[in-house]
């Protein structure tokens, strides 16, 4: 959860009894932090084999994934598998860790033939099935391997997708899992953390951390480490300890090793390093029983004989620095404070005032103070909840935060984060009006991971239109200058001036040689992405030279004055020319027929979800959206069946 420079024991909140003893054959006797192993072919004890006997933390492997309990058919709910490891825990007084709430690979397909709307409900009606079945877990894996190339959840849109921080949907599922599970440490786990993608990996934590989403741990899986040297894994493990400042769980480790002694090395330098870390709270084993495991050759227990990695683990156990070995958290699993760290924008330019907000909540003790720093000067000492301060950058760069909150007792907990401040951005070429032609190769001034991104920092068009878009790809096309080579996941900002309110249609041209290629546009709010279209399917028109029209209309109204567009790549190799915007007109409140009721979405104009009303009659519509719209001045209804707009001029402010 935290780093602490003081911790403090507190009883977990499992159930009378639960969690607080181990079984004395059990090998780790360290009081700090746990060593673990999961179930085998779907069972806690293999034949032969007490798990409480050697382990004294489970994880169930399959049975408590989304779709092992919920995969047959929605609202039917198969909790036999994770109830026998869940109720296992509990009889033997070890953890239980949740594995895991959100994973792209092993979810329902019935969710593919959902809509959006609707898998965003399917997720709700999934985590409270959860949180009824197991109101007190200690340890959840909220989000597991969502790095692209690993398992990304494909319906992460119902989550808010990429959205303003490139992660708001892994930052909305810790958020949900947050407000369910208040007391539990909720955990971030992903694979190859040490090697391949580990600059991935960083980026999205990083980003978790510092967008003050209630991730109080990493986990590195640490499969694949076989042919890792101990120099090269431990300047990883550093690396990231370094970069994130939070408690670390090695949630998977194994050794796919046939060879004996082999193993039993890797062992030795690998996993005494990790335990003697005082910020790892944790190791669990993937697997122990050879044949049955995940991994080939990864066993530690082969035709009933132990291997001599397993025999070594056992000696290094018993001696004076495994036993003492210190962790983040009392026995690796007993979160005492809730801290985090949120700025009101990850991205502050310079003269322009900010907040931040330190969510700060101690479970058995009273606060006495929280502290907010910026690179390392004092800030703000405050006193009372909500715990919020102001910041002004004065340069360029970016800007550490530190929060340190202070109990009654004197105990203190830290938490980090941060933001990076830039010169203030501008239009390109003007801003744009509206009605009228966006030229997507017109997109804001500024920096890289605020009014663009792009994945690699290369322009590959061939013109020289512009030398400030960083790697955005300019190319030649439909008579002037495009956008092209574009990849999933990029995004351009344009500042834009509606001079009419009201409905908007488009006309995107844009051109594709491959087949799925897609894209859609947004409206960019300051925490938030508010859609204006769903997606937008390039067809494969055989070559990226031909350039088709798209057309249709926008999903809400726009509000008159200044905003911000967003271009969204959702699927790669599409040219984009221009979007032309056209006014439709607008519907005045008083036109709402009355025959039957409707249902109806509050905005606030410029773009903001307020709520959902249905109502038939016209003066009790106006009056329940003002009563909801507090001071906004305006207020947008779109009626859900027809996606008709309205407007109501707020009397009730």
């Amino acid at each position: 959860m935290i780093l602490m420079k003081k911790l403090l024991f507190s009883a977990l909140l499992l159930g009378a009894g639960m969690f607080l003893n181990s079984a004395n054959a059990q090998i780790s006797k360290n009081p700090n932090k746990f060593l673990g192993n999961i179930t085998t072919n779907n069972s806690v004890n293999p034949s032969g084999y007490e798990f409480a006997n050697m382990w004294n933390q489970i994880t169930a492997e399959n049975e408590s994934k989304w779709q092992s309990i919920e995969g047959s058919r929605r609202g039917t709910f198969n909790w036999w598998g994770s109830d026998n490891a869940f109720n296992y825990a509990k009889n033997h007084n070890i953890p239980f860790k949740f594995h895991t709430l959100i994973w792209g690979s092993q979810y329902p397909t019935w969710m593919d033939n959902l809509s959006t709307e609707q898998q965003y409900a399917a997720i709700v009606e999934w985590m409270d099935a959860v949180k009824a079945h197991y109101p007190d877990l200690p340890m959840i894996d909220v989000v597991n391997e969502a790095i692209d190339g690993h398992a990304p959840a494909p319906y992460k849109e119902a989550l808010g997708g990429d959205g303003k921080t490139g992660y708001d949907w892994i930052v909305k599922a810790f958020e949900m899992a947050h407000d369910r599970w208040p007391n539990a440490i909720l955990i971030y786990n992903d694979y190859n953390t040490f090697r391949w993608q580990k600059d991935q990996y960083k980026s999205i934590v990083t980003t978790l951390i510092n967008a003050g989403a209630p991730i109080d741990a990493y986990g590195c899986q640490s499969h694949g480490l076989e042919d890792t040297s101990i120099g090269i894994f431990t300047a990883a493990m550093e690396e990231l300890q370094s970069a994130f400042q939070i408690p670390m769980y090695c949630t998977e480790y194994d050794c796919n090793i046939a060879d004996d002694n082999q193993q039993k090395q890797r062992f030795q330098e690998q996993f005494q390093y990790m335990w003697e870390r005082p910020y790892v709270a944790g190791i669990t084993l993937w697997g122990y029983i050879y044949g049955s495991t995940w991994r080939d050759d990864t066993g530690l227990i082969k035709n009933g004989t132990e291997r001599p990695a397993l025999t070594w683990l056992r000696n290094y156990m018993e001696t004076s620095a495994a036993k003492a070995a210190t962790g983040p958290f009392e026995k690796g699993y007993v979160k005492e404070a809730s801290v985090y760290v949120e700025p009101s924008t990850t991205n502050g330019f310079v003269g322009y005032e900010m907040s931040v907000l330190v969510k700060a909540r101690l479970k058995t003790k009273t606060i006495s103070n929280v502290k907010l720093y910026a690179n390392n000067n004092l800030i703000a000492t405050m006193t009372e909840a909500p715990y919020k301060a102001q910041f002004t950058p004065t340069q360029t760069g970016k800007v550490t935060l530190k929060a340190v909150v202070t109990a009654t007792d004197g105990t203190v907990y830290e938490r980090p984060g941060g933001f990076q401040v830039y010169q203030n951005r501008s239009p390109f070429n003007g801003v744009i009006s509206l009605p009228g032609t966006l030229e997507a190769e017109n997109f804001d001034v500024c920096a890289e991971g605020v009014s663009y991104h792009d994945t690699d920092n290369v322009n590959e068009g061939g013109t020289n239109y512009r030398s400030d878009g960083g790697g955005v790809d300019i190319v030649t096309g439909n008579g002037g200058y495009a956008i092209g080579y574009t990849a999933a996941g990029e995004w351009l900002e344009y500042t834009v001036d509606v001079k009419q309110a009201g409905e908007y249609s488009y006309e995107a041209y844009a051109s594709s040689g491959s087949n799925n290629s897609a894209f859609s546009i947004g409206l960019s709010n300051t925490a938030s992405i508010t859609p204006l279209t769903d997606r937008i399917v390039v067809p494969n028109g055989g070559n990226w030279d031909d350039y088709t029209v798209l057309s249709g209309d926008l999903k809400q109204p726009l509000q008159k004055g200044q905003q911000i567009i967003r271009l969204n790549i959702l699927a790669p190799y599409c040219n984009i020319d221009k979007i032309v915007f056209k006014f439709k007109g607008s519907t005045a409140i008083d036109a709402i027929s009355t025959d039957s009721p409707s249902t109806y979405d509050l905005f606030t104009p410029a773009g903001t979800f307020i709520g959902r009303i249905n109502d038939s009659n016209a003066d009790e519509l106006k009056a329940r959206a003002s009563e909801l719209g507090g001071n906004s001045p305006i207020l947008i209804l779109r009626n859900t069946a027809t996606g008709k707009s309205l407007k109501i001029v707020n009397n009730h402010r």
